[in-house]
């Protein structure tokens, strides 16, 4: 987009602004005056009162005439309260008040509104809240505005809840002014067209603004085209606005299949809706109400040419009064402009230019259906009278019925009766989404059809039943009929029961019925469902009569990174299979952040997917993770990985490549920022081509950075500085250049170096001008961008004052966030962090040495999470914690205890709405701070400097003393490392090795009989917080995980290598076939087929180590085996594994409810060896190794402790190159000859040493005996003395420790330093 189109927007968008805040200032200066003190009497009504004195008409507020307010019936069980304001008028808030001197109020309330009287619809807060806060006196005002206003006649208060020690009374006040509109109601068979002055209208800009209610999911309101195939079409399409718009886009004019941009839903509910298109030139705003989306149209012009004319309510075929080419609006429009005509205006004064098509009329007629709602899946149900008396009239058996219905729930109950002759029954429901009809003939013969698809889509569809002909025939909208056979003709029996069973009478197949139904007829009868809900007829239960409360949970789309929404009556479900992100609203990241990450989890080299702000906007990106002793590199590779020759280029038409990496820029952003160094290697070799003009030092070549800035440096040197590495290290060829290639010569030349500045990594460009000359040639490599560390993960800050807290900017978590951070402390309890607001408020804190409590507020009352540890937290080690909140539930996890979550309201507030600071380590009282460390927090997706921060904040100090808080990892394998006074431990007990760094391999041979079973002392499960603030309900598409890991060397096939299963009947499995490839089976639904992959379909039986990772996320399926496959499958089922019963390596020997193919591996067993097995958080190798007398772990067949895992590693290459085989094929030639001339000598050498260090071994270990004899008595007398000598002197260390930082707060951070072993 041009500059100057952007000024011009900006000058449109200020322009609609300015007249929007006109209206606006107009419109509402005045808008808040008082409607009810000049209402007459007959404009209130009640569903009851509890006496004359309290009658409807005293319900004004501050009156205390007759008994000072309205109170119904104390028998009223649906109570209501309703205004007629006489005219469409905007109110903009009401106001509530007790009975005057009494007990009785309301104190919260539900507020309806309707132009008519009869279709309701309930007003919905911002968060989509319809709740509104009450009194909690009887003389208080408590006045509510609302967001968005609405423009009505009818307002009906529905109370709630009222003083528990009182009764219900009301006395209210309704704000706000007159409004007038120009309204046409069009009969589906009509529209106006609005004719232009001249042949063809152009424009660059539009705003185009209407309000509708509709009678019909379909129908078109406006389009315009032009002969060079320009068009503009607003149009409803099932329910949604559709907007299609082409600007000379000649793709879209010759195609059939044109795009539109769709906002809104259920916007058949004849109710009123807003609409506002603008466009200027291709960038367009579309808004519905309160949602707006922001597109860029695709064509190849700017402006909008249509010929002739616009029409509104429909598309009139030229020449054929009359005929439509789409479907006409049915409904009432209201105050249509278009670019400021008011065309409604126009044509209610007959103007020319507009002309009317059909039968359009200027006020808006009420709608004649009604809809009542099903609000309860298990208690709602409507009961009518089987009257049969039409068909006997009309001389025919059988009976019909017939209604509409709409809903988001997959099952339900719609309609059930019984049968003459007994015991028969029919059932009309929704099974699976499509319509089910059963005929119950006795209890062991059904008869049953279906028909329809996706019936849950929130529209509405008709259904109809028909017994005559001695058949049963079910037609679903204009469907054909399904029919069930009959021997003898039936009639029904009592009552129809619609949505669900009362108590007695039937039985709910599954679930009653929750949505709308509207239209209701038996024997082609209308019925009068005013007559049900004044109790005139039939029975009801759970209904809301005069509206359909239906909602759409799905808009906005609350699902994160793309996630897919689906619903039901109550909640909505995000669908992350593909995302990268799991959860229940799509939000965690389901990779790790850096490769620094991955190493802590115990990987090796290899590719992987790294997600650098975890649950932030940027998406996972591919990189390669080379894990040597010393360092973890990060590499991002390019499109250009091999030399490139350049020649014929000149200043003024210089080469250029572009490079384009295997991350966004954005990712490339984080990965350098988050990294402690990175580096780029530049190669160029050259002849007769220079860098740099040899006579004003004007580059000829040069680099472009990250940011998209020009760079003249070559490897080595700072910024700013035109010179080469060569003049760095003083070896250049030509000591009067800076550059080897400036000097020019025929031969060729090379200057080499690396980049390593890491504000301008990675290199974007680059770009050569000097290989025009006669002999001029450069080539060039710029090789992967390589970064290593990780300089946010050991990010810490010590607290040693109560007083003490770091202070950041307002925490934006309105929808959701999650905070996770380690930290290690000695005392009893501590705030975290905390962030307020006005009543809003979020809090983690140590509320005791042993409990972690996660405390919001979002509006609905205080929440509170707990996770107690059977342990002390305050033992000085690090723990972890990771707090999450969103629109579905929040969670808490601490360590590897297990997770707490608990459900949201359905209906509660969503906003998290804070103002203040966020307080780290303290709060903003100053008291109950945190005294210890905290380091890696992370909220967001973004991790907080608080080393940095902790730098000019008094009582708080960088980084944390102790051998377990520096950068360096001390334990592998997710080892878990311990302070000690005087050193540091690995606990290993989370980790499939041992060792003292938790990296020895954990190796066991097996037999053919052999075999380990590991069973579980519970199930394994997620533990549920419950809770009186909302229930909590295990969902299967946010728990299911799994995190396998191990190796295996075997040359027999086929083997069973792992089994997980269920007292569910469920499996996991991994075997090796017979042709030797891995196998891996899911079986998650016993009346389903197992998920069946195959990653690597060659043979893996061939007598090498093979390291194997699965890693599981809802459907995603993650799979690893060595350094060279990585696959990822979808399972057909989410669900999780149900109550784990035991995991098996090798043979299995009980009647498991395995596959066939499952069965033959297991049966075969297992003969090689198994090292470093790891499910979950379970090591069953190390278990069976160390508590071989512990009832959970079951050993079968002879079992050996091997080496095997160190041998293969030894003897197996492991390539740690960043680069791929092809890049080195050059290097391995030259040496080839030099490994071949060695290879007798380097094997001599090897026997030799090999057999000295055998000696050495057998006499280091003959000496270790003798010297544990001799020591072993002493060690046992003096076990005890130590252990408690060394309690107390680490007690004492603390101690000291923490009053040195009390009182040398600034040499902390220069003398308390990290060391290292």
């Amino acid at each position: 987009m041009t500059p100057l189109n952007i000024i011009s927007l900006c000058v449109l968008l200020l322009t609609l602004s300015a007249i929007g805040a006109a209206s606006a200032a107009s419109s509402h200066y005045n808008c808040n005056g008082p409607l009810v003190p000049a209402l007459p009497q007959t404009s209130f009504q009640s569903s009851s009162q509890s006496s004359v004195r309290n009658a409807p008409y005293y319900a004004k507020l501050n009156r205390r005439d007759g008994a000072g307010g309205w109170s119904p019936l104390v028998t009223d069980t649906q109570p209501w309260l309703q205004l007629d304001l006489g005219d469409r008028v905007e109110v903009t808030a009401v106001a509530t008040q007790g009975r005057y001197d009494s007990s009785d109020w309301v104190s919260s309330f539900l507020l309806l509104y309707s132009d008519t009287g009869r279709a309701w619809k309930q007003h919905r807060q911002e968060d989509g809240v319809g709740k509104f806060v009450g009194n909690m006196n009887s003389e208080g005002v408590v006045q509510n505005r609302l967001t968005p206003s609405v423009r009505t006649r009818f307002l009906r208060f529905v109370p709630l809840d009222w003083n528990p020690s009182g009764w219900l009374g009301l006395r209210v006040e309704v704000y706000g002014c007159s409004y007038k509109s120009d309204v046409a109601d069009f009969d589906g068979r009509s529209s106006l067209l609005y004719r232009f002055n001249q042949k063809s209208m152009s424009t660059v800009k539009d705003v185009i603004s209407l309000r509708f209610k509709s009678r019909q999911a379909e129908g078109v309101l406006l389009h315009g085209e032009g002969q060079r195939g320009d068009y503009i079409t607003l149009e409803l399409h099932r329910a949604k606005l559709a907007l299609y718009l082409n600007l000379d886009d000649t793709r879209l004019r010759f195609s059939s299949g044109r795009v539109a941009v769709t906002l809104g839903s259920l916007l058949d509910d004849q109710h009123w809706h807003s609409v506002l298109v603008e466009r200027f030139n291709k960038q367009v705003n579309l808004t519905v109400d309160s949602h707006t989306q922001h597109f860029r149209t695709k064509g190849e012009g700017d402006s909008l040419d249509v010929d002739y004319e616009l029409s509104f309510g429909g598309i009139p075929l030229p020449g054929k009064p009359g005929t439509f080419l789409r479907k006409n609006f049915h409904g009432c429009i209201e105050n249509l402009y278009y670019n400021g005509i008011n065309i409604i205006d126009l044509a209610k004064r007959r103007k020319p230019q507009i002309y009317s098509v059909g039968n359009v009329t200027f006020s808006c007629s009420d709608p004649q259906l009604v809809a009542s709602t099903f609000l309860s899946s298990s208690s709602s149900f409507l009961s009518l009278p089987a009257t049969t008396s039409t068909a006997a009239s009309a001389g025919t058996a059988g009976f019909s019925v017939r209604f509409q219905f709409r809903t988001w729930n997959p099952d339900g109950l719609l309609l059930s009766t019984r049968l003459a002759p007994e015991p028969q029954r029919l059932e009309l429901q929704i099974s699976s989404s499509r319509i089910r009809l059963t005929l119950h003939t006795s209890t062991q013969h059904t008869s049953e059809v279906s028909t329809g698809h996706r019936v849950n889509d929130g529209l509405w569809h008709s259904v109809s039943l028909d017994t005559r002909n001695l058949q049963i025939s079910l037609t679903l909208d204009s469907e054909p009929a399904s029919t069930i056979e009959l021997w003898e003709q039936v009639e029904p029996l009592g009552q129809f029961h619609f949505g669900g069973c009362p108590s007695s009478g039937c039985q709910n197949p599954t679930l009653a019925f929750q949505g709308c139904m509207q239209l209701i007829f038996i024997n082609s009868q209308p019925i009068n469902l005013h007559h049900v809900q004044q109790g005139l007829l039939g029975a009801y239960n759970q209904l809301q009569f005069e509206m359909c409360n239906i909602r759409d949970r799905c808009l906005p789309n609350l699902c994160e990174h793309g996630g897919q929404c689906s619903q039901a009556w109550t909640t909505f479900y995000c669908h992350c299979s593909g995302t990268g992100y799991s959860g229940a609203t799509c939000h965690n990241s389901i990779y790790e952040s850096s490769c620094e990450a991955y190493r802590l989890t115990g990987s090796s080299s290899g590719y992987y997917s790294i997600d650098p702000d975890g649950s932030g906007p940027l998406g996972p990106a591919r990189v390669y993770c080379n894990m040597t002793d010393d360092k973890v590199w990060t590499v991002l590779t390019h499109n250009s990985t091999a030399p490139v020759k350049v020649h014929g280029s000149s200043v003024q038409k210089p080469y250029v490549m572009r490079f384009n990496y295997s991350a966004s820029p954005e990712q490339l952003r984080a990965v350098v920022t988050g990294s402690e160094r990175c580096q780029q290697e530049v190669v160029y070799s050259c002849r007769k081509s220079r860098l740099f003009n040899t006579r004003d030092g004007t580059p000829l070549s040069w680099w472009v950075d990250q940011g998209g800035e020009r760079r003249t440096y070559w490897g080595g040197f700072l910024p700013g500085v035109q010179q080469c590495s060569c003049s760095l290290e003083e070896n250049c060829m030509d000591m009067n250049y800076f550059c080897n290639c400036d000097a020019d010569t025929n031969t060729w030349a090379n200057d080499t170096g690396i980049l390593s500045y890491k504000d301008h990594l990675p290199v974007s460009q680059i770009v050569i001008g000097d290989t025009n000359r006669t002999g001029s040639e450069a080539v060039y490599l710029v090789g992967p961008l390589r970064c290593y560390g990780d300089k946010w993960i050991w990010n810490a800050a010590s607290f040693y004052q109560e007083s003490s807290y770091l202070h950041f900017p307002t925490l934006q978590a309105e929808l959701g966030s999650d905070i996770s951070f380690y930290f290690k402390t000695s005392s009893p309890s501590g705030v975290f962090l905390e962030n307020l607001g006005l009543k809003d408020f979020i809090r983690v804190e140590l509320s005791s040495p042993s409990v972690v409590t996660f405390s919001f507020d979002v509006g609905n009352g205080p929440v509170v999470l707990a996770v107690k540890s059977h342990l002390p937290l305050n033992d000085r080690q690090w723990h972890y914690v990771r707090a999450e909140r969103n629109v579905k539930e929040a969670s808490l996890q601490v360590d590897q205890l297990p997770l707490r979550f608990l459900d949201a309201p359905s209906d509660g507030h969503l906003r998290l709405r804070l103002n203040s600071q966020l307080f780290v380590g303290g709060t903003a009282s100053r008291q109950r701070g945190f005294l210890g460390c905290i380091r890696t927090l992370t909220i967001g997706g973004v991790t907080f400097n608080l080393e940095e921060r902790a730098k000019m904040t008094p009582g708080v100090s960088s980084g944390c003393p102790g051998y377990c808080s520096g950068s360096s990892s001390l334990c592998y394998n997710r080892g878990r490392c311990l302070e000690k006074n005087s050193g540091y431990v690995c606990d290993c007990s989370q980790s499939a090795y041992g060792g003292p760094s938790c990296k020895e391999e954990v190796s066991v041979s097996f037999d053919r009989e052999s075999s380990v079973t590991y069973t579980f002392q519970e199930p394994f499960s997620v533990m549920q917080n419950r809770s009186s603030q909302a229930s909590s309900v295990s969902r299967e598409s946010s728990r299911a995980r799994e995190n396998v890991a191990f190796s295996f060397l075997t040359s027999q096939s086929p083997a069973m290598l792992l089994s997980v299963s269920t007292f569910s009947q469920q499996y996991i499995a991994v075997i090796l076939a017979r042709n030797g490839s891995l196998q891996i089976w899911y079986r998650l639904h016993m009346d389903r087929r197992p998920d069946v992959f195959n990653p690597a379909p060659s043979s893996l039986a061939d007598g090498r180590l093979h390291r194997v990772r699965i890693h599981r996320e809802g459907r995603d399926v993650y799979v690893q085996i060595d350094q060279n496959i990585h696959r990822k499958y979808t399972l057909s089922s989410d669900a999780q594994l149900i109550l784990i019963r035991s995991l098996t390596l090798g043979k299995v020997t009980g009647r498991e409810t395995f596959d066939e193919e499952v069965i033959e591996a297991g049966s075969k067993g297992f003969i090689g060896c198994l090292s470093s097995v790891q499910f979950n958080h379970v090591a069953p190798l190390k278990a069976v190794l160390l508590d071989r007398g512990s009832s959970l772990v079951n050993s079968r067949g002879p079992l050996v402790q091997s080496n095997c895992g160190v041998l293969a590693d030894s003897t197996t290459p492991h390539t740690f190159s960043d680069q791929p085989a092809k890049a080195n094929n050059d290097k391995e030639r030259h040496v080839v000859d030099t490994r071949n001339d060695s290879a007798v000598i380097g094997g001599v050498v090897t026997a030799v040493v090999f057999s000295a260090l055998c000696v050495l071994a057998v006499v280091c270990g003959f000496l270790y005996q003798q010297r544990r004899r001799r020591g072993g008595g002493a060690q046992r007398r003096n076990g005890s003395m130590s252990e408690k000598e060394e309690h107390r002197h680490s007690l004492e260390t603390a101690y000291r420790a923490e009053l040195h930082l009390q009182h040398h707060g600034s040499a902390v951070r220069d003398n308390m330093k990290e060391y290292y072993i």
